[in-house]
């Protein structure tokens, strides 16, 4: 019998599977592909050394305020993310840094990937070497090479502060750059635009199945929210707007004009599969309507009005007037822009309040106060009125909130449904060099046929408190004509055994293994599972709840 070396469980091997067939291909590829054209000689026509720099340059800029200003370097995963959101106009630095700082690592790197795959795009329409006929290089500052590398980082930047400014915030992100990359170059380069959509989702998967070459699927409870109210539509929108506007002026001024059908196609192909049709209301605590059919439908309204600003004629729109019809559609697509743009100017004007009522425990750190709320108006929904098509939005939060008056931080940080799904959490604040850690936990016990009681604390350092303390819930099983009930106390858990409204006995839950008489009753637990016992008389009346990930 031949024996089969085992594989050492160092050895990624999936990994590697993954990466030569991924390089073979390419070989493969460049093996049977024609001598012409050459790529590297089309990039050194457009490109200093055939180099897209300013792509690079914008990568490079973007990973170091994650590596460096947010702390990746210290937790790649996790980074200090709060005070970098564009809470309000009161909050400069939030203001000037939210759109090139991230959440976490998966965040940064897909912006990224979106960025490798269509900032080049816009670099190679753009161009290093002027195209204008008699100009040369090194002639003036717009016609340097030098100079007009800097074209995309700058460019970058400066519709970074736009989406900051004018984003329905607080939100964090290079996305809506990202999008202004993608308009631009769909306007500009349509067809390299559809390839390089295929190409960035290509690497998407590709990055995934690097870092989880194999995952598996369980069912079960969790929590989690609907994807599309992760989605930052109108900063999406409002950088493929900008992204388009910039574009046509490029083309106006180089008196080019795309195939319409394929600015359509690559337009409509993007705006669905980067989900801008998406467009949902919040209308309470972890509920949406995603208005799945008026997104679709203006998804092609808006591929429509890109097409028209592109492709269509300078004849007059009406005789008489000194208005043509192309004017009319790029000044339709620049009001649109104006228009989801100026929406956040009220919002981002407004101060939050304090996140809980007087006499809430509270962790206190510098201006940050760290705290747990149970139905509490959200501070940050409540400032405009978001009631639409008779829905009235009454959005309250519950779980760990982070306040800050001098930042205008309001932040549901660890949602109530996440932290009792893992039973542990932990959200980070700071600032510009220094950060702080906070850690949430979730106790209680689930009575038969009435619900849980429970509680939570929060932990800073040495310094643990309990935030919040759920009612008592009683068991319904009845023993004798007692009832037992479970009540969270002064360090721990307690049970109270009453005939009626008549107390009989109050005492600790016992350890695992351990009983204890109460009111005529006596109390066993084992392991997890609490029972109560009257003579022969069984009955199972609770369980401590645990965490999925902590249950065998």
């Amino acid at each position: 019998m031949v024996q089969v070396p085992s594989i050492p469980p160092w050895l990624p091997l999936q990994q590697l599977f993954l990466l030569v067939a991924v390089l073979g291909s390419l070989v493969a590829a460049r093996r049977f592909s024609p001598d012409e054209p050459r790529w590297g000689n089309l990039l050194r026509r457009r490109f200093v050394l055939g180099v897209p720099w300013g792509s690079v340059l914008t990568v490079l800029g973007v990973v170091s305020v994650y590596w460096i200003l947010q702390g990746g370097w210290a937790d790649p995963q996790r980074p200090l993310s709060i005070p970098y959101y564009s809470w309000s106009y009161f909050y400069p630095l939030g203001m000037v840094v939210s759109s090139f700082a991230h959440r976490s690592l998966g965040h940064v790197t897909g912006n990224m990937i979106g960025t490798v795959a269509f900032a080049p795009i816009v670099e190679y329409a753009w161009g290093h070497y002027p195209r204008g006929r008699g100009s040369e290089s090194f002639a003036s500052l717009r016609t340097n090479p030098y100079a007009r590398i800097l074209a995309v980082p700058v460019g970058a930047a400066l519709v970074g502060l736009f989406t900051s400014v004018f984003s329905l915030g607080p939100v964090i992100g290079f996305s809506g750059v990202v999008f202004a990359f993608a308009g631009f170059a769909f306007v500009t380069r349509p067809l390299m635009a559809i390839a390089a959509l295929v190409a960035s989702d290509t690497l998407r998967l590709f990055w995934r199945a690097i870092r989880n070459p194999q995952i598996t699927a369980r069912a079960g409870p969790g929590f989690s929210s609907p994807w599309f109210a992760d989605v930052a539509i109108q900063g999406h929108a409002m950088g493929l707007l900008a992204g388009v506007v910039l574009g046509v002026y490029v083309l106006d001024r180089r008196e080019s004009t795309p195939n319409p059908l394929y600015l359509w196609l690559a337009a409509v192909l993007y705006a669905v599969d980067q989900t801008l049709w998406a467009v949902y209301l919040p209308t309470g605590s972890s509920e949406y309507i995603l208005f799945r059919a008026v997104g679709l439908g203006l998804v092609f309204v808006l591929a429509a009005m890109i097409v028209a600003a592109v492709a269509t004629s300078d004849r007059p729109l009406v005789p008489g007037i000194d208005l043509s019809r192309r004017e009319t559609a790029v000044g339709a697509v620049v009001v649109l822009l104006l228009a989801v743009s100026v929406v956040a100017v009220p919002f981002n004007l407004t101060t939050v309040e304090g996140p809980v009522s007087p006499g809430t425990e509270t962790i206190d750190i510098r201006d940050y106060t760290v705290t747990y709320v149970e139905n509490e108006p959200n501070r940050f929904a409540t400032v405009v009125d978001t009631s639409v098509f008779g829905e009235i939005s009454d959005l309250r939060s519950s779980g760990v909130v982070v306040y800050s008056e001098r930042r205008n931080v309001w932040y549901e940080a660890i949602p109530k449904g996440r932290l009792k799904s893992a039973g542990r959490s932990s959200v980070q604040i700071g600032g510009i060099g220094w950060s702080e850690r906070v850690f949430a936990f979730r106790e209680g016990w689930s009575a038969v046929g009435n619900g849980s009681t429970y509680r939570v604390s929060l932990q800073h350092g040495g310094d643990r408190r309990v935030a919040y303390t759920a009612t008592p819930v009683r068991a319904e099983p009845i023993l004798s004509g007692r009832n037992v009930s479970i009540a969270p106390v002064d360090g721990g858990f307690g049970l109270r055994v009453a005939e009626g409204n008549t107390t009989l006995g109050l005492a600790p839950i016992p350890d695992p293994g351990n009983e204890t008489a109460v009111g005529g009753l006596t109390i066993n637990r084992t392991g997890r599972d609490l029972y109560a016992i009257d003579n022969d008389t069984r009955v199972r009346i609770a369980k401590k709840n645990v965490p999925r990930s902590r249950q065998n």
